[in-house]
C-alpha cells in the first residue's frame, strides 16, 4: 500500500512538472526518449545526450521513398523557414532513416540538398543501425510502426507524424506530417509550440 501511494505521489509530481509548460503534453506521450547512438549525414556520431538543452522535431523518412517522404521533408523545411523568420533558436530537427541498409550518410546528404533549409539549421539525418533497432526505437518511444517492404517492393512502411521533444528529452506531442483529408499540415501549431518550448528554456 505504501509503495502504491509513493508511486502515485511521484507520478503526480511528474505530471505537475509537465503542466507548468504552456505546451500541453498529449496523454499518449510524456515518456523520456531512450538511449541511442547513431551517425548523421556528416558521418558524425549523434546520441540522445546531444539533444540535451534543445527542443527537437523528429520524423521517420528514407531517401528512396516514392510517396510520403518528399512532402514530409518539404513540410519540415517549411517549419524551419518559419522558425528562422521568427528568430527562434535552441531547437533542432532529427530525421531517422527507416532504410538504414541503403541510406548512407552520403545518400542522406544528397537527399536533403534538394530542400531549401535555412543556413545554420541543426538538422541531423541519421543512420548506421539495423532494422531491429529502428523498429523498436519507433515503437517504444513514439508508438509508431516501421515495417519491411512487402514482397516485390523496396518501399518501407512507416508513420508520417512529426514528434515534439522538449529540452529534457521528453516526448510531448505528435502532429500529422502531411495534409490529412480536409485538414492542412499544422505548420502554425508546430512553430508556436517550438517557439514556446524554446522560450521556456530561458526561464528555467
Amino acid at each position: 500500500m505504501k509503495k502504491f501511494i509513493l508511486f502515485t505521489l511521484i507520478s503526480s509530481l511528474l505530471l505537475a512538472a509537465c503542466s507548468d509548460s504552456d505546451v500541453e503534453t498529449m496523454s499518449s506521450f510524456g515518456n523520456e526518449i531512450g538511449e541511442y547512438s547513431v551517425t548523421n549525414q556528416d558521418g558524425e556520431t549523434f546520441t540522445n545526450e546531444d539533444m540535451e538543452g534543445k527542443v527537437w522535431l523528429l520524423d521517420f523518412i528514407f531517401t528512396n521513398c516514392a510517396t510520403v517522404c518528399p512532402p514530409m521533408t518539404a513540410n519540415m523545411t517549411h517549419v524551419t523557414q518559419e522558425l528562422e523568420e521568427l528568430g527562434v533558436e535552441d531547437y533542432g530537427v532529427l530525421s531517422f532513416s527507416v532504410d538504414p541498409e541503403n541510406d548512407t550518410p552520403e545518400a542522406l546528404t544528397e537527399y536533403i540538398e534538394y530542400y531549401e533549409v535555412p543556413e545554420g539549421t541543426e538538422w541531423h539525418l541519421v543512420t548506421d543501425y539495423d532494422y531491429d533497432f529502428i523498429r523498436g526505437f519507433a515503437e517504444q518511444n513514439f508508438k509508431t510502426i516501421v515495417a519491411p517492404p512487402p514482397s516485390g517492393s523496396d518501399q518501407v512502411t512507416h508513420g508520417t507524424s512529426f514528434y515534439l521533444i522538449d529540452s529534457d528529452g521528453v516526448v510531448r506531442k505528435s502532429y500529422p506530417g502531411l495534409d490529412t483529408g480536409d485538414t492542412s499540415f499544422p505548420v502554425d501549431e508546430i512553430v508556436d509550440d517550438v517557439a514556446t518550448l524554446t522560450a521556456e528554456i530561458d526561464m528555467e
